[in-house]
């Protein structure tokens, strides 16, 4: 065996050309196979409880990721998540035969957990008993070191100098069996993680910016399951065409049909029926199946018994005494838009201007987007009901008070307290 050999057969990463490339100039190399072979996919109590053992007695930091059917089925579960962790390898878990992971989840509870886009992933995981106490995410390290692509391919490839087949990541992930290549795309996911990590938390130090980073992190890990939103119907693309009450409790009504039906059937309720024939429905006020049948949306395709549910739904808005009507728009909770602010608060407006300004300014200096840095929607309270005192203090109390971060209220605070002296 030649040594060129020896270092292909010793690399721990399989491509197309050996060992991954010490220099990131190199020109990227495909990334084709897990280092370890494809895993077979978890479906046993037997074979998870094994799992939890190796992963337990491994090293280091875990990735984990995973897979749901958006756009197929109705919520946001998980339908694989896959784990990788020095001394245990790979694992791909099928939730839906092993619907409880808790206890993978407390083995590695004390551990780093290696997440990209965590946010998008934790509820799902948290669906089925795994939350982390403390997580490293790529995606948001990549933000804060001021990479202008952060999608995990993108990084990986950026970063380390491989290239990372993406084409399956908008697949229905809870056909059964998965195709073995949708399963090796979600094995080399989290085939480089650690490694990715390893790298950014180098850059960061580097810049000056890990302990924001671990502010960020603990931020995510720390932070409650979001509250259910409330009115989610209000959010129907489109909706800003519908200005009268009757029209908006169409769109309520639709929407809610549409919802049972979709949750029934656990298929995603835009393939039930799309937003653009809610609002189209909302804005004529049918007054029978035939007018119904008319409309963008309700076409030929659909049956009698369907179209017979839509109008059911219509009629129940158009029966709705005034005072069950919907109102219009959201209660206020904060600042109005910004587009009112110069007839409403010129000076405030002006406070927003210049404070956009600084802000924007600041984050090409340190080097990262600015909803990094500050929150849009910080910044808007704050200019909209300042403190009483516009000193550093008073400002960093308000900043503190919006939940920013110890590292965002000191890089912040300076530039907000000039911006808050602007006149107009």
């Amino acid at each position: 065996m030649t040594d060129a050999q020896e270092t292909a057969a010793d690399s721990p990463l399989r491509t197309t050309g050996g060992a991954p490339p010490d220099d990131v100039e190199a020109a990227p190399r495909p990334l084709l196979e897990p280092r370890d072979g494809l895993p077979p996919v978890i479906v046993d109590d037997a074979s998870l409880s094994e799992v939890i053992a190796a992963f337990a007695a491994g090293t280091g930091p875990v990735a984990v990721d995973a897979e749901r059917a958006s756009g197929y089925r109705y919520g946001q579960r998980a339908y694989l998540v896959q784990l990788r962790r020095q001394g245990a390898g790979t694992a791909l878990i099928d939730p839906a035969a092993c619907p409880d992971l808790t206890g993978l989840g407390e083995a590695i509870s004390g551990v780093e957990w290696v997440l990209h886009a965590a946010t998008q992933d934790l509820p799902c995981l948290r669906e089925i008993g795994m939350t982390p106490r403390r997580l490293f995410d790529t995606e948001l390290a990549g933000r804060l070191a001021g990479y202008p692509r952060v999608g995990l391919g993108a990084m990986v490839e950026n970063v380390l100098g491989f290239v990372l087949e993406k084409g399956h990541s908008a697949v229905d992930w809870s056909t059964r069996p998965l195709p073995e290549p949708w399963l090796r795309y979600a094995a080399l996911d989290v085939e480089l993680l650690v490694d990715l990590r390893d790298a950014l938390e180098k850059e960061l130090d580097r810049q000056g910016k890990l302990d924001w980073a671990w502010q960020e992190f603990d931020a995510i890990a720390s932070a409650p399951p979001p509250e259910p939103r409330k009115d989610p119907w209000r959010r129907t693309s489109g909706m800003h065409k519908v200005r009268r009450r009757r029209q908006m409790a169409v769109v309520r009504e639709l929407w809610q049909t549409r919802d049972r039906i979709a949750q029934r059937r656990d298929i995603s309720p835009g393939k039930v029926l799309g937003d653009a024939a809610i609002v189209e429905a909302a804005l004529a006020l049918p007054p029978n199946v035939h007018a119904l049948a008319s409309l963008n949306g309700f076409g030929h395709r659909m049956g009698r018994r369907q179209l017979e549910q839509w109008q059911a739904a219509v009629d129940r808005a158009r029966a709705l005494p005034e005072a069950e009507l919907p109102q219009p728009g959201q209660p206020v909770t904060g600042p109005p838009p910004p587009r009112a602010w110069a007839d409403k608060d010129p000076v405030a407006a002006a406070r927003l201007t210049a404070a956009r300004a600084a802000v924007s300014a600041l984050a090409e200096r340190l080097h990262l987007p600015q909803e990094n840095l500050i929150t849009p929607d910080t910044v808007r309270r704050v200019c909209w009901t300042p403190p009483n005192q516009t000193d550093e203090e008073s400002v960093a109390a308000a900043l503190t008070g919006y939940g920013a971060r110890l590292w965002q209220v000191e890089q912040v605070t300076p530039a907000l307290v000039a911006a808050l002296t602007v006149k107009g």
